[in-house]
């Protein structure tokens, strides 16, 4: 009876591991979806630029609402691509000191980095960023400066990304736990995000010394 149960605590187990595992791949389909979109942004703002700087030079005419569209545009890539490049694993990481380390320990530092830093960092940002863009928005906020655009669809990206960065952060969270648990491989993490691993710093070092 006792072993019974015990197998029975372990499919249940199992069954809550692969439900949020099925929970951490929506998030990871949604963020991927919505950074690719938002790369997009770069080029629109690289041709805004060029449009000001040719009517600025060329026809003496200029206005701040194209320097502040370019704002906009650069901010929505940097706010909405941060959940994706975090799915993707591409975000700065201290890989001379860590990369020595297993795949395991890799894991935890993972786990106690978003547990500790990122998951509070993002409620502390929302907690402050859904009133700033709530008043921006019913008050129909203008740019301060002459011909300017509004203000809040800008100020609206600070949540809207952090948010959908604190979703990341739990469903990167979910994977380590998993992948500790031997359910899934660690390639579904690996720096590279599916675009093949890149090698970090010790690999490149070593393989310098190995050549030389």
């Amino acid at each position: 009876d006792k072993s019974a149960r015990n197998r029975t605590t372990l499919i249940q187990k199992d069954s809550h591991v692969h439900a949020l595992l099925s929970f951490a791949r929506i998030i990871d389909s949604i963020n991927e979806k919505v950074g690719k979109t938002a790369a997009w942004l770069i080029l629109i703002a690289v041709l805004v630029s060029t449009i000001n700087a040719l009517t600025r030079y060329g026809f003496s005419m200029s206005s701040n609402a194209w320097l502040e569209l370019q704002w906009y545009l650069f901010a929505g890539t940097f706010l909405l691509c941060a959940p994706w490049t975090l799915k993707c694993n591409e975000h700065i990481r201290i890989d001379v000191v860590t990369g020595r380390y297993s795949p395991r320990v890799h894991a935890w530092i993972d786990i106690v980095g978003g547990l500790v830093f990122l998951i509070p960092m993002c409620l502390v940002i929302l907690w402050g960023a859904v009133p700033f863009a709530l008043d921006s928005m019913t008050s129909g906020e203008m740019s301060s400066n002459s011909g300017g655009l509004i203000v809040w669809p800008a100020k609206l990206l600070i949540p809207v990304a952090f948010f959908l960065l604190l979703l990341q952060g739990c469903s990167e969270i979910i994977k380590r736990f998993a992948f500790l648990n031997g359910l899934i491989d660690g390639k579904e993490f690996e720096k590279g995000g599916g675009h093949g691993s890149t090698p970090d710093a010790v690999d490149v070092a070593e393989a310098g010394s190995t050549a030389r």
